[in-house]
């Protein structure tokens, strides 16, 4: 029998993320577009990879419609400039798009069907606010399958702290601000824009560049914090401050076989470990991500304590806390979002799973003594996703 086919992580970038929304950055700029700069971006950094050797392209969106459609993966790779032979499909898993196009390329490529694939998601969120021009089926409700608050995810991260008591308003407070300042010392340092590509933009004043991540805050204090209203419940716990912004943006990456990287000469930045996705209910879809870690662990053999560096998708500050809680991390640990996370960055939907994978590789390249990092997130409608990945560079612990 063949040996499974090794996949790495080759390269990604992502252009800047904007605020949703008419003052964002890219309020005059199409879905399409944005990912479209993207793939540009990451082709023209590789460019030993001849691009009819791009086996296919997956692209998500949790908006399939618009600036968004149609089939997103294949018309992005005919407007970057793949050639015609080279296809693509559109993929949604809500806020874990692009891990779910990444791992989805990755199994492709370790039966044996692919050698490379590109991998990414975007979400324009002010073009396609959440929610909008869905139908939900109404039998969630009348059958009691699901609150019908459910589709609401600041009310199911309200939940977690209704479950759990030790989860208070202060600890979220406190994370949220260590997230923007975490962020900001990554910025002075020139850890982030290495992987932003360049967007050009349009506004009243006229034509600009995106260079930056939109939101960051690093002004952000306790004080400031406590003082704002709840966004979801009268007397509630989840504020602007400890979410994640309404976000536009989009990632990719490059996903391949250990042999074909090797052929084409191409750097290789993580290797794949393992991946699981799971469901919980979907009134506390935060908790998601515990157990799909649980289930990565299991299939590699592996226990947290192994898990180096994380890179986890603050959606909610809350819900970064239980999964800390549920694995018996500290909510200061150091190996835990070191760059800060999304609650500072923002979190485009679909593409915030690549977005972690950006992070971590560049990590790695920092920390040679770290074998094994995770990126994992929540997921709308009660999922988690979960990768393990490993660091080449790794040349034993300290």
């Amino acid at each position: 029998m063949a040996q499974t086919p090794d996949v790495v992580f080759v390269d990604g970038v992502r252009t800047p993320f904007g605020r949703a929304g008419e003052k964002g950055q890219y309020w005059r700029t199409r879905g399409d577009d944005l990912i479209v700069k993207a793939m540009i971006g990451l082709l023209e950094r590789n460019p030993n990879l001849p691009k009819d050797r791009v086996d296919d392209v997956a692209i998500a969106a949790t908006s399939q419609t618009g600036d968004q459609g149609p089939t997103i993966g294949r018309s992005a790779g005919i407007l970057a400039g793949l050639p015609l032979s080279v296809p693509g499909y559109a993929l949604d898993r809500m806020c874990a798009g692009a891990m779910t196009t990444v791992t989805t390329i990755a199994g492709a490529i370790a039966f044996g069907a692919y050698d490379i694939g590109i991998a990414g998601g975007v979400e324009h969120m002010g073009h396609h606010p959440m929610g909008q021009g869905i139908d939900p089926n109404p039998r969630f409700v009348a059958e009691n399958l699901v609150a019908a608050d459910a589709l609401n995810m600041g009310n199911t991260a309200e939940r977690l702290h209704d479950r759990f008591p030790q989860l208070t308003k202060e600890r979220a407070d406190h994370y949220a601000m260590r997230s923007q300042q975490k962020l900001e010392v990554a910025y002075q340092a020139g850890r982030i824009q290495p992987d932003l590509i360049p967007v050009a933009i349009q506004s009243d004043e006229g034509w600009g560049l995106a260079t930056e991540d939109q939101g960051r805050r690093p002004e952000t204090t306790m004080e400031t914090l406590a003082g704002l209203k709840p966004s979801f419940r009268p007397h509630g716990r989840v504020t602007a401050g400890n979410s994640s912004p309404l976000t536009d943006g989009a990632t990719v990456s490059l996903i391949a076989s250990a042999d074909t990287a090797r052929e084409l000469n191409l750097g290789v930045k993580m290797r794949m470990v393992s991946f699981a996705f799971a469901g919980v209910e979907p009134e506390v879809m935060g908790i998601g991500p515990i157990p799909s870690t649980e289930k990565a662990l299991r299939k590699a053999g592996l226990t947290i304590g192994d898990i180096g560096l994380f890179e986890l998708n603050e959606a909610f500050a809350v819900q970064v806390l239980s999964f800390l809680d549920h694995f018996g991390i500290d909510d200061d640990d150091p190996r835990v979002n070191l760059w800060g996370g999304a609650i500072a960055i923002g979190h485009p939907l679909a593409s915030s799973g690549v977005r972690l994978m950006i992070q971590l590789a560049r990590q790695f390249e920092e920390h040679p003594e770290v074998r094994y990092g995770l990126t994992a997130m929540c997921v709308g409608l009660g999922q988690g996703g979960s990768v393990i990945w490993e660091n080449p560079h790794y040349r034993g612990a300290k």
